[in-house]
């Protein structure tokens, strides 16, 4: 890979490598963009094959935090870390610490939080080291878990698809199937539980699949029938990159509204064939902002009252990407980025103005 020329097409700031021969620690953080505010974007520890394969994650995950923080009209940018080792096997005190000082090395410009491979408690380790964590537990003063909020945006922005779709916005009766039932997967079973809707689910991890199969009575389907079984809304909520050319033609469904990151192999390549089919995407990044927000509301003095109250908010964001999609003739992916897009865009040229009139100033003699 050529970097600089990946990160030229990518848009991206900085890539940060950390190698920390003691704990044997091995960490990249991509920041893309701070225009609105430091980066932010969670630490996760994966088993990747290649150190290629994950910075090309970090370069991927960071672009979408830019622009979820976007369009949730939050004052931040983004950023991405990535652990390479098994979490299970290899995440130990000494390598989260180690990690820690790698944060409060960037002074500020990446602030770190937990994700896939990553736990609360993962970050009060590294809260040891540095100041530029956030996402740790409610008795220090934090949000603890983003799930819960995650899973409640997810579930507003599926009634505001419903609402797209079908005119009405509830999901009463509405079968959806889920694809990973960890953390975010099963809060999500329990708003569609409540809500009356069907809910089929699937999962690697067969200790999820019995706990969530017993606690709402969900129906169990294979991890490579999940794509093909009938349903209306197809919920990814594991691992990104899950639509693609072999699986979009196996659909059954009339809505793609789920949690994972880059749901889309290709980006515009597979928001277009979703389109031509006649599926319905909400961005992931639109959809699955919760979480952003729940932790970005720790910075002020975590309130989660306000945390939910900006969480449900996602319904009326998705709107406003339908709204756009429709207007303007492009994909909802497209509409989306042109919001994320046009408010940094509006940012950088009143930042460029105020530098512009700050360096007259200097240059007039007036402090």
């Amino acid at each position: 890979m050529k970097i600089f020329e990946e990160l030229d097409r990518r848009g991206h700031e900085q890539v940060a490598y950390c190698r920390d021969a003691n704990t044997g620690l091995r960490a990249i953080v991509a920041i893309h963009n701070t225009v609105l505010g430091p980066a932010i974007g969670g630490a996760r520890m994966w088993t990747y094959q290649s150190e290629e394969e994950a910075l090309t994650d970090a370069l991927r995950l960071s672009r979408g935090m830019t622009y979820k923080a976007a369009v949730a009209g939050l004052n931040l940018g983004g950023g991405k870390a990535v652990i390479i080792g098994d979490p299970k096997r290899d995440k130990t005190e000494p390598l989260l610490r180690a990690y820690g000082r790698f944060v409060q090395g960037l002074a500020g410009r990446y602030i770190t939080a937990e994700d896939v491979g990553t736990t609360v408690q993962d970050m009060e380790v590294v809260r040891m080291e540095t100041d530029f964590v956030t996402g740790i537990s409610r008795s220090l003063g934090g949000s603890g878990d983003p799930s819960p909020v995650t899973a409640l945006g997810l579930f507003e922005g599926m009634q505001a698809c419903a609402k797209r779709m079908w005119g009405k916005d509830t999901l009463e009766g509405v079968t959806i199937a889920i694809q990973g039932v960890g953390h975010v997967g099963y809060h999500l079973c329990q708003h569609l539980h409540r809500e009356g809707a069907q809910v089929k689910i699937s999962d690697i991890d067969e200790d999820n699949l019995r706990k969530a199969a017993d606690a709402f009575g969900a129906s169990v389907v294979g991890v490579d029938e999940i794509y093909s079984t009938e349903c209306d809304i197809f919920a990814p909520c594991a691992l990104g990159a899950v639509l693609d050319d072999h699986t979009i033609p196996k659909l059954g469904c009339s809505i793609v509204a789920g949690s994972a990151n880059n749901q889309l192999a290709d980006e515009q390549r597979h928001a277009e064939m979703l389109a031509k089919r006649g599926i319905l995407y909400a961005p992931d990044y639109v959809i699955n902002a919760g979480g952003l927000i729940n932790v970005a509301n720790e910075f002020d003095g975590y309130d989660r009252e306000r945390a939910v109250q900006q969480a449900a908010g996602i319904y009326d964001i998705l709107g406003e990407v339908f709204a756009i999609a429709d207007r303007e003739g492009v994909t909802t992916v497209q509409a989306a980025n042109t919001m994320a897009e046009r408010r940094i865009a509006a940012m950088s040229k009143l930042t460029r103005t105020f530098v512009g009139a700050t360096r007259q100033r200097r240059g007039r003699g007036i402090s």
